[in-house]
């Protein structure tokens, strides 16, 4: 959001510019401030974002309401059947993200066919491992804490990382160019994590994004952290009546980047992932 300056002639005209996302196109809009640039320019820019949070507010609510609609009108068996299908697609997705070499058919044949493929062993049986994670995450509505990141750690890597698994990191991590906090500090940061997860303050959308952040910076495992982070991103959403979303590792690179970014634009590119997946529910009325 940004003033910009037109002339005409020797006058001056000021508009106030900002740009917005509607089906999936980036649109501009302006809005005429006149010959000076009014002394409550502040106030005009706090209003004209509290009408976009608004705008957001309403399209997430239609979301949550049209998916619970939806939900409940499905038979429990073919409820059973759905959850299957989006742990074989979250279950791909999320570890290829992090280099498995299990392509989506596979991931299938493990998990619904109870099929191995010659693959690496241990890419299978993280692939197995995952989905009944994912699976039991759906079902438990206890709170999120460091016992429950724990312990959904060790079930999924206890067989191929023994050594890590279940276990918070003791040395110094990095990936690329960052380099993640003193395992010295690691302790006291997850717990100021889980006290961010008890306070919940913004809509449920928008907490699961931030908790996904929080906990990559954190990074508390020596591996599995991105793993981690979205099974704990769904369980927000989830568990709030929100459908969930999966990170596709075809578009792992500007989840990366949005990651680099900090923060606030980790938050813009996830509500506008969010949006995309679901704009049909958006839609519906």
């Amino acid at each position: 959001m940004k003033v910009i300056t037109r002339k005409k002639g020797t006058k001056k005209y000021f508009y106030l510019k900002h740009s917005f996302r509607k089906d999936g196109k980036v649109m501009s809009r302006e809005i005429y401030l006149g010959t000076e640039i009014p002394k409550n320019i502040d106030k005009i820019k706090e209003e004209l974002e509290e009408e976009q949070k608004k705008e957001l507010a309403d399209k997430l609510e239609r979301i949550r309401n049209n998916f619970q609609s939806e939900w409940k009108k499905i038979p429990e068996s073919v409820k059973q059947q759905e959850k299957e299908e989006i742990a074989i697609a979250f279950t791909y997705n999320t570890n290829a993200i992090e280099g498995s070499t299990i392509t989506l058919a596979e991931a299938r044949e493990i998990i619904h066919d109870k099929i191995s493929p010659r693959k690496p062993l241990k890419d299978v049986r993280e692939t197995e491992t995952h989905a009944k994670v994912f699976l039991s995450m759906l079902d438990e509505k206890s709170k999120i804490d460091v016992l429950v990141i724990l312990k959904w750690h060790q079930k999924i890597f206890g067989e191929t990382k023994p050594d890590i698994a279940g276990k918070l990191r003791r040395y110094l991590i990095r990936v690329g160019s960052y380099v993640a906090p003193d395992w010295q500090d690691v302790e006291k940061l997850m717990g100021e994590f889980i006290s961010f997860l008890k306070i919940q303050s913004t809509n449920p959308v928008e907490f699961a994004a931030r908790a996904h952040y929080k906990f990559e910076k954190i990074h508390p495992f020596g591996d599995g952290n991105g793993r981690i982070g979205r099974l704990i991103m769904n369980h927000i959403l989830w568990h709030s009546g929100y459908p969930m979303i999966i990170i596709e590792y075809k578009k792992r690179r500007a989840y990366y980047h949005a990651l680099e970014k900090g923060e606030e634009k980790f938050v813009k590119y996830f509500l506008r992932r969010y949006l995309t997946a679901h704009k049909k529910r958006i839609l519906n009325r």
